[in-house]
């Protein structure tokens, strides 16, 4: 079986580090994930007066989540929280009221930052958005990654100080995906 991933990051910035953190797990997925990048930066900002006739981006990015077997949030951490832009996303592809992209995708949570404590705070918020929409989130284990000089290599990868911590990341979020799915396919 091959899995879909969308991969939503939560920086429009063209040299956001997670970007880069996104790019790099994909990376480390086993060959049957395919982790694609969801384009968030097109999207109106939310109005519920447009729920009934949703902007075309809207549509395309909710058809991505939909198609997608998990989730994948890579956030950066602005004024202690999650960035406007994430979290307009995260509100579109909620709604209209009753058909959400989101519920029963397993999600998993992961940021890189400049600061000691990575994108702990931003992170923790996040999560409680994610448990209002019914997404399982990976609990264990938390990465709140701080990007000082070799996290990342020189090909775009994660820095051989760091491969190993954040690959452990990574298999456990792939086999928490594969868990949700038998379970899906048996029900």
């Amino acid at each position: 079986m091959s899995y879909k991933i969308a991969v939503v990051v939560g920086s429009i910035r063209r040299d956001s580090f997670n970007k880069k953190l996104a790019q790099a797990l994909a990376k480390l997925a086993p060959q049957e994930f395919e982790f694609s990048l969801s384009r968030i930066d097109d999207l109106p900002l939310y109005n519920q007066d447009d729920d009934a006739n949703q902007a075309d981006q809207v549509k395309r990015f909710k058809a991505e989540i939909a198609a997608a077997q998990g989730v994948i949030f890579v956030t950066p951490e602005y004024n202690r929280s999650i960035p406007g832009v994430l979290k307009n996303a995260i509100d579109h592809a909620s709604r209209p009221y009753g058909k959400s992209a989101w519920a029963g995708k397993p999600a998993g949570v992961i940021g890189v930052s400049v600061g000691a404590i990575g994108t702990a705070l931003a992170q923790q918020h996040l999560r409680n958005v994610l448990a209002y929409l019914d997404m399982p989130t990976l609990g264990q284990p938390e990465m709140f990654l701080q990007n000082k000089e070799g996290f990342f290599a020189e090909d775009g990868g994660i820095g051989a100080d760091s491969q190993k911590f954040v690959q452990g990341w990574v298999t456990k979020y792939v086999a928490w995906v594969r868990q949700h799915a038998a379970v899906a396919k048996a029900a």
